[in-house]
Formats: structure tokens, sequence, C-alpha cells
């Protein structure tokens, strides 16, 4: 049986679970009877229950995850198909072109882009959870490719062939990847922040355009693309005089691309009712512009290849085209792995993985949010790496989601991901079809098209701006990284993504904010008038508040401390003036209606996000009230409990004063005031420091863990030791008291450590504050009824909310 007196706890109906409250005007006699309830201890048995039971059904239910087609083919209809085919055909007539522009960033012959495309849309649309996507060649990915390629081949000559390190490249990334779906380890691709994604892909994208403008101008022999970004620029400014022919398909086709693009924005938005029409005549641009640049060069090059026997006679044309593309799937098979390449390219492998990681998981996330569909990112990864395993047997090299592909083909109206079918028939197509006239395709175009795509790629002014005003810390991480990224190198600039977000977020957990909580009277009104958010508010204390035809109305509002004690106050106008405690008569006055109800809030002391004028009252002498915000772990729990000895020292004085008069008693670290008895030395002695300390003792540590989601063996051990610490210095047993515990095994390792009650009973005091409900309405003094615990009997210091202490 627990004694109650003043009980400030949430008390709830068990039938209808509702809220009620027993404030401070209310006392319950000692001589309820609450029935005793023990709350059982967590267990390890109990955890492996939970993780080990069912295992066939868990089996059964892994494997057919691992297929998401299998829970939605057999419900595919001809509306569905419709919605596919079109964006299916769409997204294809845009990947053909840019899979070859790709391609040639990535240093291969075009045909291979191609089968990255055909192979990547094929195999995704059986194991995807995302019916945007759409995987193929990307810009990031291709030119990450590209330096693979390079400095392996510094490394060991002609040893390796291009395709052979692209194909091998996606073998190991794709077996990477595939491993870490299936391990159901894809949460570590969380560890990397936003704006370090984004440092990164701005960065990138600027590298890859400068890197695209000396073949924009025609003179790309003569400037080393793989040097740092910087230096690329200054190359290429240098030799600007050395532009050729080229630069008229190069720079006359980019500013085409642009006009387009703006041109059908603009016509959406002027006449609406073509928006459709002026949608895909936008995301035809890159495949019109080719055919017309590719009619012009044959025009060109068409007539000097007739004086010759032919492309292999060693004829070079005028202006610098694609060349020939072989028809069809040439390269098909089990890929031969050259000896000893794996350790060529060691180093560049993790910097590879996070790339095609990354831009797929942060691609299919955004759009399974817009559109109201749940991502799995373990079978993202899946799918992923599946796909460029199976495309090694068709000579393709590491392939991602694309942003502007998936951003065209959710516009299409894509149904499922079965659109990726229609998609790889296009590029299918193209590659037995068009081959020939691939050769005629004019490579400084392919270089335009590269520009123009990869520009989306950047974070434009407004992106920058929003990190600075939400985050200052994250604005600095994004701007180091594209600086990074131009001025190094991309795998430098992806390192300090990873290590930069890593510091921060072990800096938050390692440097908490917790707050030291006091107490405020709160009025709670439902559906007041709100006259001036900065000025006046108006209540009607009379009435039915529910009915306000007021277009300013609000649902629900709190009113701290708002009305003054002058006894001529307008109870009808809430000023910013007059902000103190509510008095006797407002109350009286306000409780008649039933719309406005009285409570106690626990608000930091500092009014950190709450109104400053408000006048936040501390807890009762010798109670202290400390909230972690932050985990309360082994890298912080040190910390925090420094602090709370801190304040308390502060705010409570000794139990056990020292003797001032016998200095020689006191510890060398806390000496107490200067004494000497010298007389001219009389003067340097502090007699303010031995008035009698009028602080009160402290009684009660409350640790609000509403923001704690776990605690380990070091944090355990720190408040035991910040126990013994508080009842030597109280010289009394201290009060621990927690609320809002979230975890089972947090009230598990609180419990073990001997948290929860006193550990010597026969210190128990007269006043344990319990939760409990009422199995009826609560009707005050009506203490016939049968009561309930809300938590343990026999953990009275462990509450569902903070008691308002006496």
């Amino acid at each position: 049986m627990h004694e109650l007196t003043t009980v400030a706890s949430h008390i709830t109906q068990t039938e209808e679970d509702h809220i009620y409250e027993v404030t401070e005007d209310h006392h319950l006699d000692s001589n309820v009877v609450v029935s005793e309830y023990n709350e059982p201890i967590v267990t390890v048995v109990d955890w492996g229950k939970s993780v080990f039971s069912n295992p066939t059904s868990k089996a059964k239910h892994y494997i057919s995850s691992v297929f998401p087609i299998a829970h939605w083919i057999l419900h595919y209809n001809p509306k569905w198909a419709y919605g596919d085919v079109v964006a299916g055909i769409t997204v294809g007539i845009v990947l053909v072109p840019q899979s070859m522009s790709y391609a040639q960033l990535a240093g291969l012959p075009a045909e291979y882009g191609l089968y990255s495309s055909f192979v990547g849309v094929f195999i995704y649309s059986f194991f995807a959870t995302s019916k945007d996507v759409s995987i193929g060649p990307v810009a990031v990915m291709s030119m990450q490719v590209g330096k693979v390629i390079a400095n392996v081949q510094a490394k060991e000559g002609d040893k390796y062939s291009a395709p052979e390190i692209a194909t091998f490249l996606a073998l190991i990334c794709g077996g990477i990847a595939a491993g870490i779906g299936i391990l159901r380890l894809g949460f570590i691709l969380e560890f990397i922040s936003t704006p370090a994604v984004m440092g990164f892909m701005t960065g990138s994208a600027f590298s890859i355009m400068s890197g695209q403008v000396p073949g924009l101008m025609g003179y790309n022999s003569l400037v080393n693309t793989r040097q740092a970004t910087y230096q690329v620029v200054i190359d290429t400014l240098k030799h600007l005089p050395d532009s050729t022919i080229d630069a008229a398909f190069g720079v006359v086709g980019l500013f085409l691309l642009y006009v387009w693009k703006f041109s059908t924005e603009y016509g959406q938005k002027r006449w609406p009712k073509y928006k459709l029409w002026f949608f895909y005549v936008q995301h035809l641009r890159n495949a019109i512009i080719i055919i017309f640049s590719t009619l012009i060069a044959w025009s060109v090059v068409h007539p000097e290849l007739k004086r010759y026997d032919g492309p292999a006679s060693g004829f070079k044309p005028s202006i610098k085209v694609l060349g020939t593309v072989p028809s069809g799937l040439r390269h098909v098979g089990v890929m031969k792995i050259p000896q000893g390449i794996i350790g060529s390219m060691a180093s560049e492998i993790p910097v590879s993985t996070i790339i095609l990681l990354l831009e797929h998981i942060a691609i299919a996330k955004s759009f399974g949010r817009v559109n109201d569909y749940k991502i799995v990112p373990d079978q993202e990864l899946i799918a992923i790496g599946i796909n460029n395993l199976i495309g090694t047997f068709f000579s393709a090299y590491p392939s991602t989601g694309s942003f502007s592909r998936s951003a065209l083909k959710n516009k299409c109206g894509v149904r499922t991901p079965l659109a990726g079918i229609y998609t790889g028939a296009v590029v299918l197509i193209a590659l037995y079809a068009l081959t020939s006239t691939f050769y005629y395709i004019p490579k400084a175009t392919l270089s335009a098209v590269i520009i123009h795509a990869v520009s989306d790629l950047m974070a434009n002014y407004k992106t920058s701006w929003s990190f600075w005003q939400i985050s200052p810390v994250d604005f600095g991480i994004f701007l180091i990284n594209v600086l990074i990224t131009v001025f190094s190198s991309i795998e430098n600039g992806i390192y300090f993504a990873i290590a930069a977000s890593a510091a921060v977020l072990l800096f938050r957990i390692a440097i908490p904010k917790g707050q030291f909580l006091g107490r405020v009277k709160v009025a709670e009104i439902i559906n007041p008038t709100i006259e001036n958010v900065y000025d006046t508010s108006s209540i009607k204390p009379e009435g039915n508040l529910e009915n306000s035809s007021s277009s300013n109305s609000s649902n629900d509002v709190e009113i701290y401390q708002v009305l003054s004690n002058n006894s001529n106050y307008d109870s009808t106008k809430l000023k910013k003036n007059q902000l103190s405690k509510v008095s006797t008569s407002a109350r009286s006055l306000l409780r008649k209606n039933p719309n406005i109800r009285f409570h106690t809030k626990w608000v930091p002391l500092d009014n950190a996000n709450i109104h400053k004028g408000l006048q936040v009252e501390l807890p009762p002498p010798g109670v202290v009230v400390f909230k972690p915000v932050e985990t309360f772990t082994y890298p912080n729990c040190s910390i925090q409990a420094d602090r709370i000895i801190d304040e308390v020292k502060r705010l409570t004085k000794r139990g056990k004063p020292y003797n001032y008069t016998d200095t020689g008693s006191r510890p060398w670290n806390d000496p107490g005031p200067l004494n000497w008895n010298v007389p001219f030395l009389k003067k340097f002695n502090k007699p303010e420091d031995q008035l009698e300390d009028t602080r009160p003792v402290l009684r009660i540590l409350h640790l609000d863990f509403s923001s704690v989601a776990s605690i380990d063996v070091t944090s355990v051990q720190a408040l035991v030791d910040l126990r013994k610490s508080l009842n030597n210095y109280a010289d009394r047993e201290v009060e621990f008291h927690f609320s809002g515990i979230l975890s089972p095994w947090i009230r598990r390792g609180l419990v073990k450590a001997g948290f929860g009650k006193y550990s010597d009973e026969s210190l128990r005091s007269n006043t344990n504050y319990v939760n409990i409900l009422t199995e009826n309405d609560l009707e005050l003094g009506d203490l016939d009824k049968n009561y309930l615990p809300a938590v343990s009997t026999d953990t009275p210091f462990f509450h569902l909310e903070i008691p308002d202490y006496q």
C-alpha cells in the first residue's frame, strides 16, 4: 500500500482512455488503496523470443521480399500497362543518346553505354521497390569509371583494356551492394548527411561540366581532364584560341538545349491548356538536337567519306564524329576476370561503391516520399547489386539510378517498375536498327548533352541559402565538400563527406545540450480567438468557444502565466506586458468555462523555445529536474553527470557544512575563503563566504528520460557514481526519480543498478508519487473507487510524467 498525498500525474480512464488531471488544489487521503502491480523485468530470453520466433514465417517473408514483383504482377492491368508504355518509351528515347554520351565520359566506346542501359532497366524491374527510378549510366558514376580506367592503365599500361576494367568494376560494386542488401545493412548509408551528399554531387557536376568544355570546343586532346577541376578550368581557358569547327555543333547545340528547355517551361505556365504537349516536346529535346546535328554532320562527312574506301582506311573527317558503333549485342557471355586486376583498382573500389549506392538510394527515397509509397533501402541495394552482377554477362559498366530520367519517368505517369521493360526495348531497337546512323553523331553535341544534363545536379542558390538558414554547420559541410571536390578530387570529396557526417554526429552525441527544467502554470484554452499574434489575444471566458466563426481561430492553444495580478485587468485582453502568475480571481473566472483547463508544465529554466517574458518557477527547494535532449550513453554520460553536479552545488548546500574556523579540515580542492589572522592580511579575508548558507539541501534529482532511447553499462555506472557523489554531498540518500522511460531495457538497467526506489527502505519518506488509473470517471473526493497503478508499484520513483513536487 502506498501513501498518496498530492498527485500531479496523468490519470487515465481505462475504458475510454480519457485523460484527467488531479491538480494541486485536491488531496487524496492516505487510506486510498491501490492494487499492487509489479511490472516484469525484460530478459534476454524475451529478446530472443522476439528475434527468433516464427523462423519459418520470417524466412518466407524474407524470400518474398527479395522479389517484390510477385506482390503486384498478378494485378497488372491495361490501365497500368498504358502508363508504363508511355513512360517507358519516352525515357528510352532520352536514354539512348544519354547513354552514348556517358560512355564517352567514361572513356568507353558508345556501345557499352547502350549495353549498360539495356541491362539496367530490364533487370531492375524484377527487384525494384520504386516505380520511378530509372537505372542506367549516369554522369557521376561514368566519370568515376573513367578515372578508375585511367588510374589502372597508368599503373599497368595496356595490360587491361578499358571495357575489362569497367566490367570488372561493375562485378565488384554489384557484389558489395548485393551483399549489404542481403545482410540488411543498408542503414549504414544513413550516416552520410544530405548536405554532404549535395556538396559532393554539386562539386562532381561542376567537374563533369568543366571536363566536357574542351570536347565542346573541339580541342579535348589538348587538355588533361583527369586533373583537378580548377586546373582543367585554367587549361581550358588557355586553349580557347585552339577551338575548331566542332564548337559550332557543341556551343550551338548547348544553346539550343537551354533555349528549348526554358521556352517549353514558359509555355507550360503561359498556356496550361497545352501543358502536356509542351512537356513531351521539352523532354524530346536531346534526341531532336542530336538528330539534326547528325544530319548536318552527315551532309559534311559523308561526301568526304566517299572519297575513301571507308572508315577503316584511316579516314579522319573534318568534324569529330562518334564513329563506328557495332550492331547488336556483340559481347555477351561470362566475363573472364583478368588476373591481378583487383590489386590495381583496390583503392578505387570504396569510392566507386559509395557513389553507386548513395545516388540510387537518395533518388529512390525522394520519389517514394513524393508519390506516397515505401522504399525498402535494403531491397534497393539488392536490386542495384544484382543489376550490376547480371550486367557483367553483357559487358556493362556500373549503372545506378538517374535523377533526370527518374523525374521524366515520374512525370510521364509511370504506374509500375515494369516500365523498364519498354525502355529496354527502345534501347535494343536502337542497338540493332540505328547503329549505322550513330557513326555521324558529332562528339561535340554529345558533350553538350552531358553538360546540359549534369547542370541539374548542381545545387542552386536557393538550396544553398536554405542550408544556411536551417543549419550553418551543415552549410559549412556542403560548401567545404564542393571546394574539396573542385580543388582536389571526387575521392577526397567523398571521404570528407563521410568523415564530416560522422564527426558532426559524434560531436552532437558527445556534447549534449541537456536542459534543467522549471514549472509554469498553464491555462489550456480550446479554440480561442487570436486577435494579434504579436500583441493581444482575445479569450472568451464564458460561452461555447467551439462555435467561433473567426477566421483567425485555431483548435488549441496553451496560455502560460498570462493574466496580471492586478484586480483591474481585462480578462479578455491578454497583452505581452501582462505576464505573471494567474491570480486566484482569474482562476475562479476561467474555471467556469469547460473549454479552459489548468495544469502544470515543465519547461527549460532558460526559456528556450518559449516566451521570454514567462516567469519560469524553480522546482521546490531541494529538487532539481534535468532532461537530456540527446542520448544518455557512453560518449556523453560523464559530461551530463558533471553538469548535474555543478547545478546541484549551485542551487543547494552541503548536508554537512565544512567548519570554516578549521581550514585544515577542508579538502585541498575546496579550501574555502581566506581567513588570515595576520593584521595586514585581514583585508584579503572574505567574510561574506562565512555567512549562513540559506540554500536547501538536495532532496530529489529527477531525470526526464523522454528523449532517451537507450542506455548502456557506462551510462548506468555514471548514474551510480552520480548517486554516490550526491549522497555524499547532501549527507543523505538523495531520491533519484525518472519519468518518460521509453524502453523496457532502460527500466531493466536502472532497476538492476538499484534505481526506482530507496536502496535503504528505512529511509523511505512519507510521500511517494504514484501514477494511477481509475476504472470509472474520477470524481474528486470520491474515494470509494478501485484504482489501478499505471506503472509498477515496486518502483515508485519511476513516473509516466514529472510529478508536481511539493
